[in-house]
Formats: structure tokens, sequence, C-alpha cells
């Protein structure tokens, strides 16, 4: 994968594909450590503790389509390649928690992406799932909840084209306010 936006879409998915109806996507930025921090947090069924021993190894995968995983092998190298860590945490019955932290200045360390987009594909793709967004730098903090945005509706879906159309603008102002390129 060229961005990190397309690690998060695919742990994201996982996420969902795991029953939770929660997800949450959290960038904290900490620009003078010169250092950004992924995580991503859902309360879907959790992984099996003997699974998760194993779970960033390519060849062990819960699809049956194929019979190799490389969303978490290649979350876990970005990370590592960039002089970052990698920690996944997981409790049947409660949800997963998937955290990479990446060296900013790093040659190796691949772009954010589009980020927007990426959350904005979740929320189209899932709508009986909620996502809470947030983003925290240096400069500030910003966050998107579906829950309080599906309040504010009236039964309008999340959606449709006028929702999204605003999301997308929200998300791009405020996102490049907090992190500017940065990563």
């Amino acid at each position: 994968m060229r961005e990190l936006s397309l690690n998060i879409l695919d742990i994201a998915q996982n996420s969902v594909s795991a029953g939770a109806s929660l997800v949450e996507i959290l960038i904290n930025i900490y620009e003078k450590e010169d250092r950004f921090e992924i995580i991503i947090k859902d309360n879907g069924k959790g992984i099996k503790e003997d699974f998760l021993k194993n779970i960033t190894d390519p060849f062990v995968t819960t699809r049956t389509t194929r019979k190799v995983g490389m969303g978490l092998p290649f979350f876990k190298f970005s990370a590592e390649q960039s002089g970052g860590h990698f920690d996944i945490s997981s409790k049947s019955g409660v949800g997963t928690t998937v955290k990479a932290e990446y060296v900013i200045s790093s040659i190796d360390r691949m772009p954010l992406g589009d980020i927007g987009e990426t959350v904005l594909s979740l929320i189209i793709s899932s709508e009986n799932v909620n996502y809470l967004f947030k983003v925290k730098s240096d400069k500030g903090e910003g966050y998107l909840d579906t829950r309080e945005i599906k309040e504010t509706l009236d039964g309008l879906p999340i959606s449709s084209s006028e929702v999204i159309s605003f999301l997308r603008d929200y998300m791009q102002e405020n996102i490049s306010i907090l992190y500017g390129g940065l990563v």
C-alpha cells in the first residue's frame, strides 16, 4: 500500500467484519517530538489470544477467499520501517486496538494520504456502524462523530449526497488546519 490511509481503511473494514458498532480512528501528531501515531479501536468481537500471537504473519488470516492477509503485516512494517513501533491488543468479546507510531522526518515513512476520503468511504460503506475520527496536533484538535451527526440529521441518511458533500468540505478544511500536510 502506498498510503497509510489505505491501511486504515483495511483495518477499519476488518473491524466492521468483526461486528463492531463503533470504530475509532485517532491520529495524534507530536511535531516537536518528530512522531505521530495512528490508533484504530473497535468494539467488535475481538481476537482470540492464540490467533493474536501470530496476527502479523501474512499467512495467518481469517479470510476464506485467499490464504494471505497483508493488512496488519504491512501496517506493522510501515511503522517499523520509519523507526516507529506497532502494537495490537485485543480481548474476546470486548474489541481490538491497533496502534502504529511513525517518525515524521523518516525518509522511509509513507505519507498519510487522503484520510478524509478514507473516513468518508467508511461512513458510506457501512451506514450502521458509527465512526469517531479524531485528529490532535500542536495546532489543536478536531473530531467527527457519526453518532452526533446522525442525531442531528432527523432521518436524512448520512450517506445522502448533501451530507457527504458537507462532511467532505468540513474534513478537508479542518484536517489541513490541524496538520497542514505534515504527515
